[in-house]
C-alpha cells in the first residue's frame, strides 16, 4: 500500500528547511545510518538542481511503497538540454557542477527521469528494511 510522507513546495534559501523535513521524515521511516545521509544528500541535489535549473522553485513527494522511500522532485524549467543521454560515468576534472543527477543515480536505486520544455521529474527510491551497508 502506498503511503503519502510528504509534500511540499520549495524554492530558493528554502532547501535547507526541506532537508531537515526530509532526513526526518525519512528516518521515521526506517532509514539509517549511511542510507538515510545517502538519501538526504541525493534530494539535496535533485531539489538544488530544481532551483538552479528548472525555474527557481518546484515541489516534493515522499512516500512509502514496498519496502522503499519514494522522492519524487518535479520542476517547470525549460528540461534537460536536447541530447542529453544520463550518463553513468562520473563528470571529468574537478568541477563542483555536474554531479546530482550522477550522484542520486550511485547513491539511490530507481532513479527515473521525464524531462521535456515544461519541467522535469527526478523520481528515485531508498530501501528501508536493508541491512546497513
Amino acid at each position: 500500500m502506498r503511503r503519502q510522507v510528504l509534500c511540499a513546495s520549495f524554492a530558493r534559501g528554502r532547501i535547507t528547511l526541506l532537508r531537515k523535513a526530509v532526513a526526518e521524515h525519512a528516518a521515521y521511516e526506517g532509514l539509517s545510518g549511511r542510507r538515510l545521509e545517502d538519501f538526504v544528500l541525493a534530494v539535496n541535489e535533485i531539489t538544488t538542481n530544481a532551483v538552479v535549473h528548472g525555474g527557481g522553485y518546484g515541489r516534493l513527494r515522499l512516500w512509502s511503497h514496498g519496502g522503499r522511500l519514494w522522492c519524487e522532485v518535479t520542476d517547470e524549467g525549460p528540461g534537460l538540454p536536447a541530447g542529453w543521454m544520463g550518463d553513468t560515468r562520473p563528470p571529468a576534472g574537478f568541477e563542483f557542477r555536474g554531479r546530482g543527477l550522477w550522484l542520486t543515480r550511485m547513491l539511490c536505486e530507481h532513479i527515473t527521469i521525464v524531462s521535456g520544455p515544461g519541467g522535469t521529474t527526478v523520481t528515485f527510491a531508498a530501501l528501508c528494511t536493508a541491512v546497513e551497508r
